[in-house]
């Protein structure tokens, strides 16, 4: 389990590398971790036991967690920090189970030094992860599966993949239930007949009941266990960001067992571990409605958002700045949570979620009919929109006399949301990828992001033929794109400039700056509401075209420039390389 540098000539891009003596994992930083050989996993189950046994002598029950990605390791460290309420001493010892591949490995020795396998924006995971690991030693990271024979309690954070084979398209989808099916078997195998198996993936409604029940009810008669298996579920609610440990500790739950004993067992569990005092439990009858209940609250986020974008386009032809028409509608109390959709709507849930719904109502309850029309559509719209940007870029370089074609285009965010480096589904990968398939030249920045693996790693994340990049022509230099962290050298020389995401530091740029720093007047595209009118105002002066989803009124702001003569500005001033209004590219 001792690690090797790699060598300064590689790269993290997907976190594999094929040696000749023994296969590795590689962590984002670049460091090597060779995976254990078979001899290893005997040593490895005697220092779990080891630390098990003396666990118990202290009175601690024995949580073994299944998965340590987004949500697996924080809850990890949150169940780890639990102490009792009377005598401020560890309640639980917490084993992390991450399958040994070359893809993910690398985390479980990251961990057992007490460092955070995820990078967050919250400043409490890196300090409870090391706080667990150094000084309550209440947290460990393991390989060897069979530490699910010493738990009382199992809390499954294995991913529920829902896979589009169409862009736009989520009837073509299926839900990639295999991992967790294995990881069930695997867990049914080990555990002891009297430990609790608690779901915490987001699942397919009826997974728990319909799927799990049966594989742990099979595992356990194979090995002639005759109780019923004490299975339960409880979704995340999980928001990456500056309040990540929060949304998970601090924030409500919803649960369900299969019997009452597994009822009983989740609200006891989860009273001890997370903040139930200031934020209630709510218990549902059966497994199915904790399942939906998940399925349905992001389906109605990502049908607001849907919503949002034909009215975006009815702004954008009609003169309505559609950011002032959702503040205005925000005052009102019924209406305070809409919100105005960006490029697209990333992050892991909401683009999925309702196709885990969907493909359940088919595949594991069995109707046929189309029943689903709202929530089908919601997430077609929401995938497909960041595609409109890519024509605004199109049409703003050719109000200037410029081609989209060879045109270099500097996407500023890479991260779904404002102040996080979280690019799962983000609507600047679909931004980047059509408009590279239109023959751009794309760079990014994005303080938060330092590799983007959708990109870098395309060939096999986010798994093998997953990769949107399987949806568009011309995109195999992408695995070349590289996040910036310079703003100022990454704006030198474009010509299109496109604000994807609401980051802190985009909300300051001033337009006198980024024309000097890009060389001259260029093509500025808001995607989300970034630009002031009186930005927008001064780019026009500065000799520059800008468009934005949603703010048709912008061409009223144009129009007043070209009335006035565009004092102090420079308006027609052709920058280098544009000659006779057509761009040109110099060597």
């Amino acid at each position: 389990m001792s690690p090797r540098k790699a060598a300064k000539n590689s790269t993290a891009a997907d976190g594999v590398r094929a040696c000749a003596e023994q296969p590795v994992a590689i962590s984002p930083s670049g460091e090597e971790f060779a995976l254990p050989t078979a001899a290893e996993y005997a040593t490895e189950l005697e220092r779990i036991e080891a630390l098990a046994a003396a666990a118990r002598s202290r009175g601690e029950e024995i949580v073994v967690v299944m998965g340590l990605g987004f949500v697996g390791a924080v809850m990890a460290a949150i169940v780890a920090d639990t102490v009792h309420p009377k005598t401020g001493k560890p309640t639980k010892l917490v084993i992390g189970c991450q399958r040994p591949s070359t893809r993910s490995y690398w985390k479980i020795p990251l961990l057992n030094r007490g460092v955070s396998p995820v990078k967050a924006e919250d400043p409490e995971v890196d300090p409870m992860i090391a706080r667990c690991v150094l000084e309550k030693q209440t947290l460990t990271a393991t390989f060897n599966a069979d530490c699910l024979k010493l738990a009382d309690c199992v809390v499954v954070d294995v991913q529920c993949d829902y896979a589009k084979q169409e862009l736009g398209n989520l009837a073509t989808g299926e839900v990639e239930m295999r991992a967790l099916e294995e990881t069930l078997k695997t867990i049914g195998a080990r555990i002891p007949p009297k430990a609790m198996v608690l779901i915490e993936t987001t699942v397919a409604p009826g997974t728990t009941e319909f799927v799990a029940w049966p594989i742990l009810k099979k595992a356990f008669a194979a090995r002639g266990i005759r109780s019923a298996p004490i299975l339960a579920h409880s979704f995340e609610r999980v928001m990456p960001g500056k309040n990540y440990v929060s949304s998970i500790r601090d924030f409500w739950r919803v649960c369900a067992g299969c019997n009452e004993q597994a009822r009983k067992r989740v609200v006891k569990f989860l009273h001890e571990v997370l903040n139930t005092r200031d934020f209630p439990l709510t218990v549902m009858d059966r497994p199915i409605e904790s399942e939906t209940t998940k399925i349905v609250e992001n389906s109605y986020r990502a049908t607001i958002l849907a919503f949002l974008d034909e009215w975006s386009l009815f702004s954008e032809r009609n003169g309505v700045d559609l950011i002032k028409v959702i503040n205005a509608i925000k005052m009102r109390p019924t209406h305070s949570n809409m919100i105005f959709p960006g490029p697209g709507i990333g992050g892991y849930c909401l683009p999925k979620d309702g196709g885990l719904g969907y493909w359940a109502y088919k595949h594991l309850l069995g109707f046929q009919d189309d029943l689903f029309k709202i929530t089908t559509t919601a997430i077609n719209v929401n995938d497909t929109r960041a595609l409109h940007v890519a024509e605004l870029a199109r049409d703003a370089l050719r109000n200037m006399g410029r081609h989209i074609a060879a045109a270099d285009v500097l996407v500023c965010g890479a991260s779904y949301r404002e102040d996080v480096g979280d690019t799962r589904y983000s609507g600047s990968e679909i931004v980047v990828r059509k408009l590279t398939e239109m023959g751009a030249q794309l760079r990014v920045h994005d303080p938060y992001v330092d590799h983007w693996y959708e990109f870098e790693a395309q060939d096999t994340y986010p798994a093998p033929g997953h990769s949107w990049s399987r949806f568009f022509r011309n995109q195999e230099d992408l695995v070349h794109l590289r996040v910036q962290k310079d703003l100022r050298a990454a704006m030198k020389g474009i010509e299109c400039l496109i604000l994807a995401v609401r980051h802190a530091p985009y909300l300051d740029l001033a337009p006198d700056d980024v024309v000097k720093w890009a060389g001259g007047p260029l093509a500025v595209i808001d995607c989300f509401g970034i630009l002031s009118d009186e930005k927008i105002r001064r780019y026009f002066e500065l000799g520059c075209e800008v468009k934005a989803l949603g703010r048709g009124h912008i061409k009223r702001i144009k129009d007043g420039v070209a009335a006035r003569g565009s004092p102090g500005g420079r308006r027609g001033t052709p920058r280098a390389g544009v000659i006779g209004g057509a761009a040109t590219k110099g060597g």
